[in-house]
């Protein structure tokens, strides 16, 4: 009967040691995952802005070497990333090939203008800036037009605050909920010892003599578990990389290392300051209490 209680009793605590191990795992993998969103929200928020043309429309009588000259002095503005300079006549095949039909076939002409389209870095990307950037561009008299999406331009930058905001939110109350989860199941595992801890306690031994292996034995199974959900954050962070390649995820290697550390460091501590005060807990409690 002993070798069949004590079997059991190895069960259970194995099992209780796996629920710890995968519960410690389970809520870092979250919080490293909304750390890993964190980190590069501003390249994703960046791509979006990176996306959007100021489109410059010249007229007719625009020389080809004010179109050159206006082209080169962008390209020297660390505003502007990238510019795409459109003849009328690219335009017109793209236009026929969007309606499917040869329109300049039946007005006769080619309505078009040539264009240049500006896409500016993300840092520039806000209502002031362009609007000034717009300015100095629409002065030069063989300029017809700038058009942008003004209104998208506000709804994204708008919609960048408010995420951001909630993100922070939403880290602050993630981190309180991963220090929960992991208390209360240390604070279970330590509850299951609690006689033992009060028959040290009667023997003499003191009370960082009993706290010391409680405190070891847990972070090794925070161990365990911030190594498994570092191999889960690494798993995700390679697969949306394959995936999501111009994002560049991977890029700041230092970063990325920092976020690990600290998801890994935090799972440490979290078990390390659990363990102290469910210990501490039990052992101010009086005999008769240990029942309740």
């Amino acid at each position: 009967m002993a070798t069949k209680f004590e079997k059991f009793q190895r069960r259970r605590l194995i099992s209780s040691y796996f629920s710890i191990v995968l519960s410690i795992g389970l809520v870092l993998f979250l919080l490293g995952l909304l750390g890993l969103l964190v980190l590069n929200s501003k390249k994703v928020t960046d791509h979006f802005k990176e996306r959007i043309a100021l489109t410059v429309y010249f007229k007719d009588i625009a020389k080809k070497v004010e179109i050159n000259q206006l082209t080169k002095t962008l390209k020297l503005n660390e505003a502007v990333r990238k510019t795409i300079y459109i003849s009328k006549e690219t335009a017109a095949k793209q236009h026929s090939k969007e309606i499917g039909e040869d329109f300049i076939e039946f007005l006769g002409t080619n309505p078009l203008q040539n264009s240049l389209d500006i896409y500016l870095n993300a840092d520039y990307v806000s209502e002031e800036q362009i609007d000034d950037f717009v300015a100095s561009i629409d002065s030069k008299k063989f300029v017809d037009e700038v058009s942008f999406d003004k209104p998208l331009i506000n709804l994204l930058n708008n919609n960048i605050k408010k995420i951001s905001f909630w993100i922070l939110v939403i880290c602050g109350v993630c981190t309180l909920i991963a220090f929960l989860l992991i208390n209360n199941s240390i604070r279970l595992s330590v509850y299951a010892k609690r006689f033992t801890i009060k028959t040290m306690q009667m023997v003499g031994a003191t009370k960082s003599f009993i706290r010391r292996p409680f405190i070891w034995l847990n972070i090794k199974l925070g161990i365990l578990g911030g190594i498994l959900a570092l191999v889960g954050m690494a798993v995700v962070l390679y697969y949306l990389d394959k995936t999501f390649i111009s994002l560049g995820l991977t890029q700041d290697i230092l970063l990325l290392s920092g976020l690990f550390a600290g998801i890994f460091f935090l799972g440490l501590f979290i078990t390390w300051i659990s363990t102290f005060f469910a210990t501490h807990r039990f052992l101010s409690l009086q005999t008769d209490e240990l029942y309740y």
